[in-house]
């Protein structure tokens, strides 16, 4: 029930597939220790809101290479208890979307579809506002620094990794991540220290080892790094081992960085308890949203920690923003095609939009994308 007499209310949803295709397939360490295929597309899940006065907004989730069928179907379930409902209530219709599909659990899957609902009634809010996002929450900043990750793959050959880099630095991306963690350790020395010499000392340089090494490689591992002053170490061991996490950000003083495969508000504040990470990497989507992500911004903020959000830069611009300590956002250009807006990239900083919301809109290629789609409700 709405918890005011005159309050506008959800009319309309429509909850869409869409398939981005990738125009090379995808290898990180994940690939080639044999644990996952290359990945050729990211299935996105959007979902569009409308009131009985008109007002909208839009949402995303995603996942890759499973998982976007399972996305679909949960928020098609449970899509209909939003109706009737007060779109301001953001909180309140979060943990009604929860209790839905409570069944199927409080993490994971089931959340991710409820992300894509909690973004598109942010959106709402703030273009109602006529705020973007990022003000709607209290900026402490205009542009956020912004590192690229997709030109530094390890399907991609050096001498191209070296032209990815350039281009990337020429286009006023501040930093660059290079995937780590291949099978033969020498193959990613080589590669760090060629990019590092390219780029010269002062180019902030992280490095991503998508949690395949164990203990005893990754201290051998940050060690043999620590010459190369990385702003960061990504994802040394695997997701969950905060402990070991916590005793190399103790011996190091290359920063260590994990936090991108939690899916959850809880999952994370064990990580932080833990001191697991210098900079936590929270994922929107993944989490279940903005509502469970500004609950772990206030986790990390009290323990000291550095942010650093994972993908979808489209989102994460507006929350890294709000952080009170300088973040840094991960530039993918991979989504690009979805929305009819482009972010603007200036001496290495994202400029967070100035336009209402997100500040974004699907395109035409993203319609000619979409699989499935379902609507809920009757369109104002």
């Amino acid at each position: 029930m709405t918890t005011t007499s005159n309050a506008d209310r959800i009319a309309w949803l429509r909850i869409s597939s869409c398939y981005l295709p990738l125009a090379t397939p995808i290898s990180d360490a994940k690939v080639l220790t044999g644990r996952q295929k290359p990945m050729t597309e990211v299935a996105m899940l959007f979902v569009e809101v409308q009131t009985e006065n008109g007002d909208e907004g839009i949402g995303l989730s995603y996942s890759k290479r499973a998982g976007g069928p399972g996305q679909f179907a949960h928020a098609k379930e449970i899509a209909p208890v939003l109706i009737g409902e007060d779109p301001s209530d953001i909180g309140r219709l979060w943990t009604k979307l929860c209790w839905a599909g409570a069944s199927v659990g409080r993490s994971g899957l089931s959340t991710q579809a409820i992300a894509a609902f909690d973004v598109a009634l942010y959106d709402l809010k703030a273009r109602r506002a006529n705020l973007p996002l990022a003000k709607l929450l209290g900026a402490y900043r205009d542009s956020v620094a912004c590192y690229n990750t997709s030109g530094g793959f390890l399907h991609t050959p050096l001498e191209q990794l070296l032209v990815n880099a350039s281009a990337s630095r020429e286009r006023g991306i501040g930093g660059i991540k290079l995937k780590v963690g291949q099978p033969d350790r020498q193959l990613d020395i080589r590669r760090v220290e060629a990019v590092r010499k390219h780029l010269g000392d002062d180019v902030p340089l992280m490095v991503d080892a998508n949690q395949q090494w164990d203990r005893p490689t990754a201290q051998r591992m940050c060690r043999i790094f620590e010459q190369f002053n990385l702003v960061w170490i990504e994802e040394p061991l695997d997701a969950y081992d905060h402990e070991g996490h916590a005793a190399l950000a103790a011996q190091f003083d290359t920063p260590i960085a994990t936090g991108e495969m939690l899916t959850s508000a809880a999952e994370h504040s064990d990580l932080i308890r833990h001191r697991a990470a210098d900079y936590v990497q929270p994922d929107a989507p993944r989490v279940g949203g903005i509502t469970p992500f500004l609950k772990i911004l206030s986790q990390a903020e009290q323990a000291g920690a550095m942010l650093a959000p994972h993908f979808a830069m489209e989102l994460h611009v507006h929350l890294a923003a709000a952080y009170p300590t300088e973040p840094w956002v991960e530039h993918f250009d991979w989504l690009e095609p979805l929305f009819n807006e482009r972010l603007e990239i200036r001496d290495g900083r994202m400029l967070v939009p100035s336009r209402p919301g997100l500040g974004i809109s699907l395109s035409d290629q993203a319609r000619a994308w979409t699989r499935d789609t379902v609507e809920v409700g009757k369109r104002a």
